[in-house]
């Protein structure tokens, strides 16, 4: 069965949708909570409102705390990365790796996949990412430590803001 369901956080209503397989997207809070299912329901368009299993509550639970400011680690929450290209898959488990706090660039990312030239590629995956938070996008960034760009809601205003929750030395562009 697959399901979806908002919930309340510091920043706003996020959603998630998710499978027999664990999470299938992550949805971070849009204008209204018809845009978000919106967004999740383009995501996974057989997911249905529920409510989730322990394994995705744990997973709620881990992603408010993130959003309040506290230390969390993501890394263990699975994802069902069913028809996710091969690619983004090495780049978004290579993501989930970086330590809160801490950034990578896209070149830097793209060096340690074995692919030193493909840095756009790892914007792209970054970009079309179903798992932001969980797969920390946010901890991106482009050479030189410029922030790059954020497809979130709220763009690179989203990703300072994330960025600031983790440390409180975070870029400011």
């Amino acid at each position: 069965m697959t399901g979806y369901t908002l919930f309340d956080t510091n920043a706003g209503r996020c959603g998630v949708a998710w499978g027999p397989r664990g999470l299938r997207a992550v949805q971070l809070p849009e204008a209204d909570d018809g845009e978000t299912v919106a967004q999740l329901t383009d995501a996974v368009p057989d997911a249905r409102p529920m409510e989730p299993p322990a394994s995705v509550h744990d997973a709620l639970d881990q992603i408010v705390a993130l959003l309040n400011g506290e230390a969390g680690d993501l890394s263990s929450v699975e994802l069902d990365m069913t028809g996710v290209p091969p690619f983004h898959r090495r780049v978004y488990q290579l993501i989930r790796t970086v330590p809160p706090g801490e950034t990578i660039t896209y070149g830097e990312a793209a060096t340690l996949l074995g692919s030193p030239g493909a840095a756009r590629a790892v914007g792209q995956a970054m970009r079309r990412n179903p798992f932001p938070l969980v797969v920390p996008c946010h901890r991106v960034v482009a050479a030189g430590g410029k922030l790059g760009g954020f497809s979130a809601n709220g763009g690179l205003a989203t990703k300072v803001e994330l960025l600031a929750l983790e440390t409180p030395s975070a870029p400011t562009r």
